[in-house]
């Protein structure tokens, strides 16, 4: 049997203060596990152009949803 795959974390744009290009306020965003980046206080999160980049935590606020709508999230 394979290990299983984590359920992808997303976290909710609160502010974008210096990353206008990047996020977009109200907005749904994966986060990618980092534990290094979180360690300093960052999310490794896939913005705007589909990249997955670091930004200061502060920025967003988490969000669970439930699994078929993570799984759909993931999909697309």
């Amino acid at each position: 049997m394979s290990p299983r795959k984590p359920d992808p974390q997303y976290v909710v744009c609160l502010r974008n203060d210096g990353y206008k290009a990047a996020l977009q306020t109200r907005r749904l965003y994966q986060v990618l596990a980092d534990p290094e980046a979180e360690k300093r206080g960052l999310l490794r999160v896939i913005d705007e152009s589909g990249e997955d980049y670091l930004f200061p935590e502060k920025l967003f606020a988490a969000v669970a949803l439930p699994k078929p709508v993570s799984k759909k999230f993931a999909a697309s």
